[in-house]
């Protein structure tokens, strides 16, 4: 059976605009069979922000079994009917057969309509090595000189990442560096603590590198995607409090 994770994550809107990961989908779409359990980060997103149960999986201490995609999950995938279908796709770095797991590893499937997002588990090798692509976060805010050097970046390009120090809402995030010192913006924050985890363990065996750069009128989303490898000597992916499954 080859099963594929992804999880779910919640923004609180309120107050304090943060993140929690919320909710585990496994997915084998050769069965087919889709699973989702709320995991433990959906009792502190209560405890702290008020998360609300999804009206789809009602029970927090309840597991949902289906042979088809969850609508909550399959509302994020594009329609393949649409006639922009290939450029949307290849915006990822994806062919037309891509299953809507693929899809959603990728683009993240946050709307504009709600506060989630979704988010793939990091796989660790067993020779603790791993690859992860992701859509570089933040271009937008970076500085003017840094966004017309985003225009220039080529697919293959060598990136440099370095740790930062400094943010609020996290204390810590993980920056995107061209090897000419413009910082072009961030990985995304629910691959911060295993990437650090990896500079941190093996400071000379990670790396990143430019895998598409998609221009206007390409969604500002997926201007670039990047994949950053590297490897775990001790440590295990996504094994935190937070991603424990509040029901086997």
């Amino acid at each position: 059976m080859s099963v594929r994770t992804l999880y779910l994550a919640w923004r609180d809107k309120g107050r304090s605009g943060q993140w929690f990961p919320v909710g585990r989908l496994d997915a084998d779409v050769n069965q087919p069979l889709y699973r989702f359990r709320y995991i433990r980060g959906a009792r502190r997103a209560q405890v702290e922000a008020g998360f609300p149960e999804l009206l789809e999986f009602p029970n927090l201490e309840e597991r949902y079994d289906s042979p088809r995609l969850f609508p909550l999950f399959q509302n994020r995938v594009i329609n393949r009917a649409r006639p922009d279908l290939a450029d949307y796709l290849g915006c990822l770095d994806l062919d037309e057969g891509a299953d809507p797991i693929e899809i959603l590893s990728t683009s993240g499937g946050s709307r504009v309509t709600d506060a989630y997002e979704v988010f793939p588990k990091l796989e660790k090798d067993k020779d603790g090595s791993f690859i992860c692509r992701f859509l570089l976060q933040g271009w937008r805010h970076v500085n003017e000189t840094a966004q017309k050097r985003i225009k220039h970046l080529d697919a293959g390009e060598q990136l440099y990442v370095t740790l930062e120090l400094t943010t609020p809402e996290t204390s810590f995030a993980v920056q995107i560096q061209t090897v000419d010192y413009h910082m072009i913006g961030w990985a995304p924050r629910f691959v911060v603590n295993d990437l650090v985890e990896a500079m941190a363990e093996s400071p000379g065996n990670y790396s990143a590198k430019v895998v598409r750069v998609n221009p206007l009128p390409a969604p500002s989303k997926q201007r670039v995607l990047i994949e950053m490898s590297g490897r775990w000597d001790e440590h295990e992916p996504m094994t935190s409090e937070d991603f424990d499954p509040l029901v086997e």
